[in-house]
């Protein structure tokens, strides 16, 4: 079975992305691998959401992490 990537779907060039937020993802040179325990219910759903959007499960959780920290951010 041949892999399927996020980039390669039609529907790629259709999901919107926080453009400063990618940006300044970018400048971050070397990630960091983590590791957060969700219940399986939560996985699914954002593989849900993820698929709806055309990207991986970890991208979308990692644009969340990184807009919820620019929010804080902002509110200090």
């Amino acid at each position: 079975m041949k892999k399927k990537y996020a980039k390669s779907l039609p529907e790629y060039d259709e999901v919107e992305f926080d453009e400063e937020a990618v940006l300044n993802s970018r400048k971050i040179h070397r990630k960091m691998p983590t590791s957060v325990s969700l219940p399986p219910e939560i996985v699914e759903e954002l593989k849900k959401v993820a698929t709806k959007k055309g990207i991986p499960y970890q991208v979308l959780m990692r644009s969340f992490i990184i807009e919820g920290l620019q929010r804080l951010k902002e509110v200090s």
